[in-house]
């Protein structure tokens, strides 16, 4: 195991896998002998490469190519974290501050063959743990309203799951037909 000076947190999962470790140097990664790994991913060019891989495998949820597009580029930017199942990326999240003391959870996508296995609880474990620790005091997500479209329900569901309440319904901020669900959580 390597010596290192940077901080890493260990993270319980529910399911099939039992120790995750998240890393906050891309040169340091400590990996516990399970086959899900969280890492916080600092490098531009590997945010980019892990977003397009993972966003163009879903398209039911990133259809749009123009907005898939600005998800991609503007992952470069953010905290960005990425689950790796025996080494190969199965998921990310993104969080973009939107205020001194708000993020939010931009972006996230897990590939469909690793759905309901507890990937996205663990990303938003560590991006939350991270946000508290950056100092932030709230988060908040947006996805089309419940009722709209069933795999839209089960990410509604997901997020209440993860203690999200609902905050505003924007009817028309995407379109009609996509009516925007945002959600809050306070972090402290």
């Amino acid at each position: 195991m390597a010596n290192c000076s940077h901080a890493s947190s260990i993270f319980k999962i529910k399911g099939s896998y039992n120790l995750t470790t998240i890393s906050y140097s891309p040169k340091i990664h400590i990996d516990t002998g399970s086959k899900l790994m969280i890492k916080q991913i600092l490098n531009n060019d590997d945010k980019q490469k892990i977003a397009r891989m993972i966003l163009e495998a879903l398209p039911e949820w990133f259809g749009i190519p123009e907005a898939t597009e600005e998800y991609i580029m503007e992952s470069a930017e953010q905290l960005f974290f990425a689950a790796f199942i025996d080494g190969k990326a199965a998921g990310f999240l993104c969080l973009k501050e939107t205020g001194r003391d708000t993020v939010e959870l931009a972006v996230m996508g897990i590939l469909k063959d690793f759905h309901h296995q507890g990937i996205g609880r663990a990303l938003f474990t560590a991006a939350k743990e991270t946000a508290l620790k950056k100092g932030y005091s709230f988060m908040q997500v947006k996805t089309v309203k419940l009722g709209c479209y069933k795999i839209y329900d089960d990410t509604n569901r997901f997020y209440l799951s993860l203690g999200f309440k609902e905050f505003e319904v924007l009817p028309t901020l995407w379109d009609k037909h996509n009516p925007c669900q945002i959600y809050v959580m306070a972090l402290k």
